[in-house]
């Protein structure tokens, strides 16, 4: 009877100020989920009904006339969308190979600086990019490569590589990509580095005294310590990164666009923004982006699939 009693009032327990804060905090996150992410899941009716150039879009979401795979079929006889998906799977490909290991190299030289102001200092400075908007930094990209007020020419002619009678019109679409791999490394590869770091923190200093102990320098000690203990945080950053091979930020690509790089920068993020409101063509749009939504999906559950069986981790 005593256990009884006992167990009814520890289930009873009273939830103390601390406890009321988490769950707060918890519900919060829930609620922005909710509101950003689930409800607007409903527009995906878009894609099956008929919506394009509608009035009322809510009224086509309630009573609109269902059309089935249409729409669907509709991205099959699109010119335009396999150039598009192109550029989009080659451009991120790129960032993927050049984008993803540098917050990791960067942190592990982070990690090796051992003046604690300068180390700060440098952090400090990496992730300034990151909370500058795309709209901002686009901007100053643009100005910055601009052919005749830009300083990126006279840089270029400095060295040779141009003249000041033939100039570098580095916002042809040739170039695009070169900008936009490098733009995007200034601006993620401090904020990026973050997670590395806290990984590298957790790792036990008695391992790099025991190796160096056993004579290995800080080029052996990164390569057979750090770098094979932030493995598990490695694989779970790649395999998210594999699942966005179709899906870009679109202010990061809008803001950089132009008449001129259109054929190199146009992706499925601004491509679907244009369908979408500049040819109101609401249930084509919602079409395509459901399919680039199962895609990523099919993706992240294929290379989550391959690590687990060839290196035994992966996000779930």
């Amino acid at each position: 009877m005593t256990d009884f009693v006992e167990k009814t009032t520890r289930k009873r327990k009273k939830w103390t100020r601390n406890d009321k804060q988490v769950y707060f905090m918890a519900m919060c996150g829930v609620a922005f989920l909710c509101v950003f992410a689930y409800l607007p899941m409903v527009g995906t009716l878009l894609a099956f009904k008929e919506g394009d150039r509608a009035i009322d879009i809510y009224q086509v979401l309630l009573t609109g006339k269902w059309c089935g795979f249409d729409n669907f079929a509709n991205l099959l006889t699109d010119r335009k969308l396999t150039d598009i998906v192109i550029n989009t799977l080659g451009l991120n490909l790129l960032l993927l190979v050049f984008n993803f290991p540098a917050p990791i190299i960067f942190a592990l030289l982070i990690n090796e600086v051992t003046h604690l102001r300068y180390k700060k200092g440098i952090q400090t400075v990496s992730m300034f990019p990151h909370f500058i908007s795309w709209t901002i930094f686009g901007a100053i990209i643009v100005a910055l490569t601009d052919m005749t007020t830009g300083i990126f020419n006279p840089i270029l002619e400095a060295i040779g590589l141009c003249s000041q009678e033939n100039p570098i019109n580095l916002g042809e679409a040739q170039y695009f990509w070169v900008e936009m791999i490098i733009a995007s490394i200034v601006k993620g590869v401090g904020w990026g580095s973050i997670v590395y770091m806290a990984a590298i923190a957790g790792i036990s200093p008695e391992l790099y005294e025991a190796a160096q102990i056993d004579g290995a320098n800080r080029f052996q000690r990164a390569v057979k310590i750090t770098i094979p203990m932030i493995a598990p945080t490695i694989t779970v950053f790649l395999l998210l990164q594999i699942s966005k091979l179709l899906g870009n930020s679109y202010e990061q690509f809008y803001s950089m666009q132009n008449a001129i790089n259109l054929e190199r920068s146009e992706v499925l993020a601004t491509y679907i923004y244009r369908k979408g409101f500049t040819q109101r063509r609401y249930s084509y749009a919602a079409a395509l982006g459901l399919c680039e939504s199962i895609i990523s999906v099919l993706l992240l559950l294929f290379s989550n699939i391959l690590s687990k069986k060839f290196t035994g981790r992966g996000v779930f």
